[in-house]
């Protein structure tokens, strides 16, 4: 998906990820938008303790809050590929068909995967 045909609610997603992953100077940086269109947001989660990804992190914080479901995911990482346990994560709660973004550090997105 290129970046002019990307919907404003998506790029929103996007931009949302990358200033987490900016503002709090971690790995990643993730977002997640709910079936009544509130986003969370979040960053890695890297303690002694406990480690989460963003994307992770971000599906956690939509399920505390009251989330029912997904409509779309974002995800700002350098990596070149996501970890199959995040995509499960998305698909969980917001089904096979759920979208992920992922996009560079720049916020070019590079690849739409699917949930399932």
């Amino acid at each position: 998906m290129t970046e002019s045909v990307l919907d404003p609610e998506d790029r929103k997603i996007v931009t949302l990820a990358r200033s987490a992953r900016a503002r709090n100077g971690v790995a990643e940086g993730a977002a997640v938008r709910d079936e009544t269109g509130r986003t969370y947001v979040a960053g890695t989660v890297a303690l002694e303790s406990l480690r989460l990804s963003a994307l992770r992190t971000a599906v956690a914080m939509a399920v505390a809050s009251g989330a029912k479901s997904l409509e779309a995911a974002a995800v700002v990482t350098e990596a070149g590929s996501l970890p199959g346990e995040d995509l499960a994560a998305v698909r969980d709660l917001g089904g096979v068909g759920t979208p992920v973004l992922v996009a560079g550090t720049d916020g070019t997105v590079r690849a739409t995967l699917a949930a399932g």
